[in-house]
Protein backbone atom coordinates (compact mmCIF):
# COMPACT_ATOMS: atom_id res chain seq x y z
CA UNK A 1 0.00 0.00 0.00
CA UNK A 2 1.60 3.34 -0.44
CA UNK A 3 -0.07 6.58 0.26
CA UNK A 4 0.98 10.29 -0.29
CA UNK A 5 -0.14 14.09 0.92
CA UNK A 6 1.25 17.42 -0.86
CA UNK A 7 0.69 20.33 1.18
CA UNK A 8 1.52 24.14 0.81
CA UNK A 9 5.01 24.73 2.51
CA UNK A 10 3.63 26.12 5.92
CA UNK A 11 4.13 24.98 9.41
CA UNK A 12 0.52 25.22 10.30
CA UNK A 13 0.68 21.83 7.86
CA UNK A 14 2.74 20.19 10.29
CA UNK A 15 -0.55 18.96 11.85
CA UNK A 16 -2.04 17.76 8.42
CA UNK A 17 1.06 15.63 7.84
CA UNK A 18 1.33 14.39 11.86
CA UNK A 19 -2.35 13.39 11.42
CA UNK A 20 -1.82 11.85 7.80
CA UNK A 21 1.21 9.67 9.02
CA UNK A 22 -0.66 8.39 11.78
CA UNK A 23 -3.98 7.89 10.50
CA UNK A 24 -1.50 5.43 7.62
CA UNK A 25 0.22 3.33 10.18
CA UNK A 26 -2.44 2.60 12.52
CA UNK A 27 -4.07 0.74 9.58
CA UNK A 28 -0.64 -1.47 10.17
CA UNK A 29 -1.40 -1.87 13.98
CA UNK A 30 1.89 -0.63 14.66
CA UNK A 31 2.89 -0.59 18.27
CA UNK A 32 1.98 3.54 19.66
CA UNK A 33 5.56 3.67 20.64
CA UNK A 34 7.14 3.25 17.15
CA UNK A 35 4.34 5.27 15.11
CA UNK A 36 4.95 8.25 17.29
CA UNK A 37 9.08 8.13 16.89
CA UNK A 38 8.34 8.01 12.95
CA UNK A 39 5.80 10.74 13.02
CA UNK A 40 8.36 12.89 14.84
CA UNK A 41 11.20 11.93 12.64
CA UNK A 42 9.37 13.01 9.58
CA UNK A 43 8.08 15.96 10.92
CA UNK A 44 11.37 17.30 11.74
CA UNK A 45 12.31 16.53 8.25
CA UNK A 46 9.40 17.94 6.68
CA UNK A 47 9.99 21.62 8.99
CA UNK A 48 13.40 21.69 7.98
CA UNK A 49 12.19 21.66 4.54
CA UNK A 50 9.37 24.20 4.91
CA UNK A 51 11.27 26.10 6.73
CA UNK A 52 15.06 26.07 5.93
CA UNK A 53 15.06 25.36 2.15
CA UNK A 54 11.54 26.80 1.17
CA UNK A 55 11.35 29.60 3.51
CA UNK A 56 7.90 29.06 4.47
CA UNK A 57 6.64 30.10 0.91
CA UNK A 58 2.74 28.79 0.21
CA UNK A 59 4.02 29.18 -3.11
CA UNK A 60 6.36 26.33 -3.04
CA UNK A 61 4.81 22.40 -1.53
CA UNK A 62 6.63 19.60 -0.16
CA UNK A 63 5.16 15.79 -0.58
CA UNK A 64 5.12 12.74 1.76
CA UNK A 65 4.64 9.52 0.27
CA UNK A 66 4.55 5.95 2.40
CA UNK A 67 4.83 3.09 1.07
CA UNK A 68 3.82 0.06 3.34
CA UNK A 69 4.34 -2.67 0.23
CA UNK A 70 6.97 -4.70 2.32
CA UNK A 71 5.81 -5.95 5.42
CA UNK A 72 9.54 -5.85 6.64
CA UNK A 73 9.56 -2.05 6.89
CA UNK A 74 7.86 1.64 6.10
CA UNK A 75 9.25 3.92 4.00
CA UNK A 76 8.81 7.69 3.83
CA UNK A 77 9.73 9.51 0.96
CA UNK A 78 9.77 13.41 1.15
CA UNK A 79 9.94 15.20 -1.87
CA UNK A 80 10.71 18.88 -2.12
CA UNK A 81 11.70 21.22 -5.43
CA UNK A 82 14.32 22.92 -4.04
CA UNK A 83 18.02 22.15 -3.64
CA UNK A 84 17.30 20.19 -0.28
CA UNK A 85 19.95 18.89 2.21
CA UNK A 86 21.46 16.20 2.77
CA UNK A 87 20.61 14.83 6.38
CA UNK A 88 23.10 12.19 6.19
CA UNK A 89 25.93 15.16 5.96
CA UNK A 90 24.93 17.03 8.53
CA UNK A 91 27.12 16.95 11.56
CA UNK A 92 25.03 15.72 15.15
CA UNK A 93 25.62 18.75 17.80
CA UNK A 94 27.53 18.56 20.66
CA UNK A 95 25.39 17.89 23.32
CA UNK A 96 27.75 19.69 25.92
CA UNK A 97 27.78 22.54 24.04
CA UNK A 98 23.76 23.25 23.69
CA UNK A 99 23.60 22.71 27.47
CA UNK A 100 26.44 25.02 28.32
CA UNK A 101 24.88 28.23 26.13
CA UNK A 102 21.23 26.52 27.13
CA UNK A 103 20.49 26.60 23.48
CA UNK A 104 17.15 25.82 21.96
CA UNK A 105 16.62 23.14 19.02
CA UNK A 106 19.61 21.34 17.20
CA UNK A 107 18.62 17.81 17.84
CA UNK A 108 16.12 17.13 15.53
CA UNK A 109 18.20 15.98 12.86
CA UNK A 110 20.62 13.72 15.70
CA UNK A 111 16.59 12.36 16.68
CA UNK A 112 15.63 11.67 13.01
CA UNK A 113 18.99 9.81 12.86
CA UNK A 114 18.86 7.44 16.17
CA UNK A 115 14.89 6.78 14.67
CA UNK A 116 15.17 5.76 11.23
CA UNK A 117 17.59 2.78 10.84
CA UNK A 118 17.93 3.92 6.73
CA UNK A 119 17.98 7.48 5.32
CA UNK A 120 18.91 8.64 1.54
CA UNK A 121 19.09 11.48 -0.10
CA UNK A 122 19.05 11.79 -3.86
CA UNK A 123 18.17 14.99 -6.13
CA UNK A 124 16.38 13.69 -9.57
CA UNK A 125 14.03 15.61 -12.04
CA UNK A 126 14.44 18.59 -10.01
CA UNK A 127 13.30 17.42 -6.62
CA UNK A 128 15.14 16.89 -3.50
CA UNK A 129 13.97 13.11 -2.36
CA UNK A 130 14.84 12.64 1.77
CA UNK A 131 14.30 8.84 2.02
CA UNK A 132 13.63 7.19 5.77
CA UNK A 133 13.13 4.11 6.39
CA UNK A 134 12.28 1.97 9.50
CA UNK A 135 12.68 -1.93 9.64
CA UNK A 136 9.83 -3.44 11.62
CA UNK A 137 11.08 -6.12 13.65
CA UNK A 138 9.12 -9.29 14.33
CA UNK A 139 7.07 -8.87 11.49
Amino acid sequence: MKTRISVPCLKTNLQRIRQFIVKTLRTQQLPELDIHAMVLAVDEVCANLMIHANKCSPRHSIEVNIDLSDSQKVVFDIIDHSQGFDIRQHPDPDLQEIIKNRRKGGLGLMLVKRIMDDIDFEVKDNQAIVRLAKHLPGR
